[in-house]
């Protein structure tokens, strides 16, 4: 069964008292590989419960603002449907001005999530953690795949690609190389985070699919690709980030747990009270 993000007593998980929102959405439905996404949200739920609380680089406990874990959405019906959905719920905690966090299920979840913030913030770009370009127009009849989702975001918003080491053919026409940074370019010792942070215009929304990080440290996904990231550098990346923009929500998707092993759904959990630590923490609260 699920339970509230963190474990966290009631006196910090009441909607009505927390700046933070959790919306759990345990969707399967259009991955193609290796299934069991819509598992993943309760168990990072089920792993964050393990966390300490206090966040050493922040000195706070963000938790303390209140952190609210919405009840599932809904996962059936076609993917027009569960996006919709999706819209509609995160549209609603934006409008009560709650900082929305969308976990995943798969990387179809985050259409939803990010029309909603786009319709809200108006100017955002998306920032994309992924070993994949997602640019499929469609993918097994889908325009609503997981392989198509940053296609469907590229129609609203503009778009930088960050730990991309994985693409079709099909995809190259609608791939700006200019505002990709390819793993292998990270690998070099290029000034990737210094290129991320010149191209930011507005506000910023990232969406992370898990498998941006190297296998060896999160196996624990539907399309693991070699030749990752590694937490620093994508919590580096973040700080930066955070730095010279506001970010005003972020989704965690692709947990699809393997049973026995805890550390890819403790490494999500950790991923996201952290970046939440960042984003809250004393000097950025206002």
């Amino acid at each position: 069964m699920l339970m509230n993000f963190g474990g966290l007593p009631k006196e910090h998980t009441e909607l009505s008292g927390s700046k933070i929102v959790i919306l759990p959405v345990p969707y399967d439905a259009t991955s193609t590989w290796i299934k069991g996404s819509g598992n993943g949200p309760e168990a990072l739920m089920e792993a964050s419960a393990n966390m300490e609380l206090y966040d050493i680089e922040t000195d706070t406990e963000i938790y303390t603002l209140g952190i609210h874990t919405s009840d599932p959405v809904d996962p059936a019906g076609t993917p027009e449907e569960v996006v919709d959905r999706i819209y509609k719920h995160a549209a609603e905690f934006l409008r009560m001005n709650k900082f929305l966090v969308t976990v995943g299920g798969n990387h179809t979840v985050s259409i939803g999530a990010i029309r909603a913030h786009r319709d809200h913030y108006g100017d955002i770009t998306v920032l994309q953690l992924d070993a994949h370009t997602d640019l499929r127009q469609e993918y097994e009849g889908s325009p609503f795949s997981h392989a198509s989702v940053m296609a469907r975001t590229k129609e609203i918003c503009p778009v930088i690609q960050v730990g991309i080491r994985s693409m079709d053919s099909s995809e190259l026409p609608f791939a700006d190389r200019e505002r990709i940074i390819f793993a292998h370019e990270i690998r070099n010792g290029a000034d990737w985070i210094g290129r991320v942070t010149g191209m930011l215009r507005g506000d910023v929304y990232i969406t992370i699919d898990l498998d941006v990080f190297d296998p060896a440290v999160v196996p624990a996904t539907g399309t693991p690709e070699p030749g990752g990231l590694y937490y620093h550098e994508v919590m580096n990346l973040i700080r930066a980030v955070d730095s010279v923009a506001r970010i005003v929500g972020f989704d965690v998707v692709e947990l699809c747990p393997i049973p026995g092993h805890k550390t890819s759904e403790f490494l999500a959990a950790k991923l996201i009270y952290q970046t939440l630590s960042q984003i809250f923490s004393k000097n950025r609260q206002s």
